[in-house]
């Protein structure tokens, strides 16, 4: 960001004399992000909760000949945070593609039980509002 003297002089590009709709800095940014978090896979920061941070998943074999795997949580959490964003990005090419109505609603369906199965995730989560739901029961 650089800061300018309000007094600063200026070369004009192009004038225009008649009256003009603006639009502030600020409409323009809160746009920006509005479109980036709705069609790019960019994300925001989900925070894991507290508990777990620093923890590790322990995959232990039944067969106690074979190895056990230890990852660190925060991995394992960020690579589910990754999957919840990228179902939301099909989610919403879905909803903005040519299909069919029909078409839309059974992939929707598709998209909502796949919510459903990553419920078991949520226990991970910090914030309530970034857990995975599945069906709504009205």
């Amino acid at each position: 960001m650089e800061t300018i003297d309000l007094d600063s002089e200026f070369e004009v590009i192009e004038s225009v004399e008649d009256e003009v709709d603006t639009i502030s800095f600020y409409e323009v940014e809160t746009t920006l992000k509005n479109m980036l978090k709705q069609w790019s896979d960019i994300s925001e920061i989900i925070p894991i909760g507290d508990r777990w941070k620093g923890g590790k998943l322990i995959l232990e074999p039944k067969d106690t000949n074979l190895a056990s795997k230890e990852i660190p949580i925060d991995t394992f959490f960020h690579k589910i945070v990754m999957v919840r964003d990228r179902i939301r990005v099909m989610e919403q090419k879905i909803n903005s593609s040519n299909l069919d109505d029909q078409d839309k609603v059974d992939l929707q369906q598709y998209i909502t039980r796949i919510y459903g199965s990553l419920t078991t995730f949520n226990i991970l989560f910090k914030i309530k509002e970034h857990q995975f739901s599945g069906a709504k029961i009205k």
